[in-house]
């Protein structure tokens, strides 16, 4: 059955775009994690110690971190079409001519640039969420993309370890791994329009996104299509509430994605035969953003309000990620993946609802914006995270780290549980209260 336009609809297509923003954010980590997997080499290469290593990533987290603000923004004035095909092939080329470095600088340098591309991907996937899916699903369609980190950083190894093999240097696995942001912009160009105006998209479907998604104001009044001010999101507890959540636990996130495989090394397990445990925690953070996307949406579509839904999740997940402490005590491979396995599926259940609070609580015209500044929370406390890793590690170990990446998070739980309200600011969007 041809629609209006005269096309033949697709199918469910909200989740054909969902899985665009799913291959997104698995290039997206493919790219930022070909530096991880081959620091061993490259560390041993240019004879960096931990602290040095450390100012690689801290040149990626300046940008990404302040670039998620000003990438939340610009995808809001361009749109989520244009915006993301301009920051992924932005990012792509940086990763790409990654190849070109020839020591610490050069390095620093193009991460630089790698990090302030890549910093719009999360705004935009949350914007796109907040345009194309239902309240009742959302927490699927955030779990579907961000579930993308956690295999984009699982199948990195395998890949990034192959092309080195296979080539016998480092530098081609980066242009290999860099071109893959192009095949996904075409993907995406022929495929993504906002749901107001998809050629391909049934009535049916039509009516029930835009009736039922999280953004539920009315573009007949022009004053509620305004972007908000940074001042007036920041006078509201609740952005507070998710700018703390995201300051305090994507650094444990990231200590994982970032120094895993020197970790491991740390342990006296060779990287080419831990393949298995540099794999495993990535998986359980990908079961992880299902179970937390899935449990949250299970209880709203049995009346749960969605405040409450999230913060159950929240609670449980912040409690789940102090088993990285029992970590400090052994060496036992074993015990050591299904600590890491078991934190990072809380973590990323715990992540997967801050990801959902900006289209919970703001329309879709600042969703980009107010997940903006979630992420460049997030930024600035995996820098100062990471220098400290650099430091503490190269002086004394990784314990110390491990024994905080446990606690800190429970501060994260109980900003978002006093400071993200529930009712009708949860229900209705906060912009219907100022």
């Amino acid at each position: 059955m041809m629609n209006k336009s005269g096309a033949k609809p697709i199918k469910h297509l909200r989740w054909y775009i969902g899985g665009l923003l799913f291959l997104s954010t698995v290039i997206n980590y493919i790219d930022r994690q070909t530096l991880s997997v081959l620091a061993p080499y490259i560390k041993t290469e240019y004879q960096w110690s931990n602290a040095d290593f450390a100012w690689l990533i801290i040149a990626f987290r300046v940008a990404y971190a302040f670039g998620q603000t000003i990438a939340g923004r610009f995808l809001d004035r361009v749109g989520t079409l244009r915006g993301l095909s301009l920051t992924v092939a932005f990012y792509s080329v940086a990763a790409m001519l990654t190849s070109l470095a020839t020591g610490l600088r050069s390095f620093s340098l193009f991460r630089f640039l790698l990090g302030a591309g890549e910093a719009a991907n999360w705004p935009g996937a949350t914007k796109a969420v907040s345009e194309w899916f239902p309240k009742r699903e959302s927490g699927w369609a955030v779990a579907l993309f961000d579930s993308g980190s956690s295999i984009g950083g699982a199948i990195a190894p395998f890949l990034v370890l192959w092309i080195f093999h296979t080539f016998g240097s480092w530098r081609p696995a980066f242009i290999i791994t860099g071109t893959l942001g192009f095949f996904w912009i075409i993907l995406f160009r022929k495929l993504y329009r906002r749901p107001e105006e998809h050629p391909r998209l049934s009535e049916e479907e039509r009516r029930d996104i835009l009736t039922n998604r999280a953004d539920t104001t009315s573009s007949a009044n022009p004053d509620e299509n305004k972007r908000m001010s940074y001042r007036t999101m920041l006078a509201l507890p609740q952005t507070w509430g998710y700018i703390i959540g995201k300051g305090l636990t994507d650094p444990v996130w990231f200590f994982i994605t970032d120094w895993f495989a020197i970790y491991l090394v740390s342990k006296g397990h060779r990287l080419e035969e831990s393949l298995l445990a540099f794999w495993v925690p990535f998986v359980a953070a990908d079961i992880g953003n299902f179970a937390g996307g899935g449990f949250s949406s299970w209880l709203i579509n049995r009346g749960w309000s969605v405040g409450a839904a999230r913060k159950l999740v929240v609670t449980i997940c912040g409690l789940g990620m102090t088993l990285l402490i029992p970590t400090v005590f052994t060496n036992s491979y074993f015990w050591l993946v299904a600590c890491f396995a078991i934190s990072t599926l809380a973590y990323a259940a715990f992540s997967t609802m801050l990801l959902n609070f900006p289209a919970d609580l703001f329309p879709t015209h600042s969703v980009a914006s107010a997940s903006g500044l979630g992420g460049t929370s997030a930024g600035i406390g995996t820098i100062i995270a990471t220098y400290l890793i650099g430091q503490i590690s190269d002086r004394y170990s990784f314990e110390p780290i491990l024994i905080a990446a446990s606690l800190i998070p429970l501060v994260a739980m109980v900003a978002v549980l006093v400071l993200i309200k529930n009712g009708k600011a949860m229900e209705e969007g906060i912009l219907n209260r100022i």
